[in-house]
């Protein structure tokens, strides 16, 4: 099929990590060499979302016009990827075209995978049924949580990787703060139930949260998959797992009100391509995101194979790596950048505190401050609340950054 268009650097994805590489690769390559592929017409920044089913602030604070965030001299193609033709430096798009380029930046983000979930996807936003991963229906969790007299509050956490592994527990501890100052604690059990085997992945910080979680109080249902929601009846229904592996066992717990983490995968059009590996991501070296079978491919954020945590600030450390690594790859080099692992999370752990965590391959400790982020801080929550929001929209996106 002939080619409807081509360019030097072709991105799928406007998100993070696609804005970012585009808004950088433009201060070297000429107007009109780079094109994003991308159908939405808003952008977000979803790291606020915890905040807004938290109360404090709201979901619009998040939103922006997709138009005013392409970088001057890019062409945004506003369609999406039907399928990879990887030999011939092409791909082609659900309207029917064929785009050519001579490098391919794979960044389109993760999939909520709702339906994976029997009962989920009818009872969202319903009957203390929420989840702060959906724009439409982060408002609810508020709601929800002011709402709500008694019983069951359940914060669940999937059996798949997921964006910011922190956030099924961020909203946790805001509700739990918040039922105190309802003066409704007492009358609630608030459940951590998420697919692993502790409250979080590197010891370090893990340490610190369950010191957090015996002091107020916080039910640890460990090695939980949550697999149906029975609306009628106000149940959740769990797998219970060893090691990541269900055992055949379930547990059933009622509800007053439940937060849902959506199972997640890459999009469909990437986990059953050429470029995916057995996991559905995009098949990347892990220090210079090139592809492993394709040279003239790379990825880097949510959909690669990356082994770090899917957030933004991991974004915003591999884009400077890849920046240098395509340049070379243009210049018949070799790739001279290497990207670490490192990831940040901050823990909101209440209205007022986070815990910083920084951290790279192998749980490596990567801390940024002069002082021990083990702990609660309310510089921290100044920093997730004021500051990060502007590095992100003014620095990241703009490639400074």
């Amino acid at each position: 099929m002939a080619e409807t268009g081509h360019y030097k650097v072709l991105i799928i994805g406007a998100g993070t990590a696609g804005i970012s590489m585009a808004a950088r690769l433009r201060k070297h390559l000429s107007e009109g060499q780079i094109a994003l592929i991308d159908p939405a017409t808003k952008h977000y920044y979803q790291p606020l979302w915890t905040l807004v089913g938290g109360g404090i602030c709201s979901r619009e604070e998040s939103e922006r016009e997709m138009e005013g965030l392409i970088p001057d001299g890019v062409n945004w193609i506003q369609d999406a990827v039907e399928a990879f033709q990887p030999e011939n430096n092409t791909l082609t798009t659900k309207k029917g075209d064929t785009i050519g380029y001579d490098a391919l930046i794979v960044a389109p983000g993760i999939q909520l995978n709702w339906g994976d979930i029997k009962g989920l996807k009818e009872s969202l936003g319903k009957n203390g049924v929420t989840s702060n991963y959906s724009y439409d229906i982060v408002e609810k969790t508020w709601q929800f949580i002011q709402e709500v007299q008694s019983g069951n509050a359940i914060f669940t956490f999937p059996n798949t990787a997921i964006k910011c592994a922190g956030a099924p527990q961020k909203i946790m501890w805001l509700a739990e703060e918040s039922f105190r100052k309802m003066g409704k604690r007492d009358q609630i059990n608030v459940i951590y139930a998420p697919s692993g085997a502790g409250i979080f992945g590197v010891p370090r910080y893990a340490r610190a949260l369950n010191k957090l979680a015996k002091e107020r109080n916080i039910d640890g249902h460990y090695n939980r998959n949550l697999i149906e929601i029975r609306a009628d009846k106000k149940e959740a229904v769990f797998e219970v797992l060893k090691d990541k592996v269900p055992t055949g066992e379930t547990e059933t717990l009622s509800y007053s009100m439940i937060h849902v983490t959506p199972p997640q995968s890459a999009p469909d059009f990437v986990r059953k391509s050429v470029l995916a590996d057995k996991d559905g991501w995009v098949d990347v070296d892990k220090n210079t995101m090139q592809h492993k079978k394709f040279p003239n491919v790379f990825s880097l954020g949510d959909a690669s194979s990356l082994p770090c945590s899917k957030t933004g600030a991991a974004v915003r450390k591999q884009a400077p790596v890849l920046e240098q690594n395509i340049l070379a790859f243009f210049e018949d080099k070799a790739l001279p950048a290497s990207y670490d692992g490192y990831a940040s999370c901050p823990l909101v752990t209440g209205y007022n505190s986070v815990i910083l965590a920084e951290f790279g391959y192998d749980g490596k400790i990567m801390e940024t401050f002069p002082f021990e982020q083990d702990r609660e801080r309310f510089s921290m929550y100044a920093l997730k609340r004021y500051a990060l929001p502007q590095l992100y929209w003014h620095g990241m996106l703009k490639g400074r950054a």
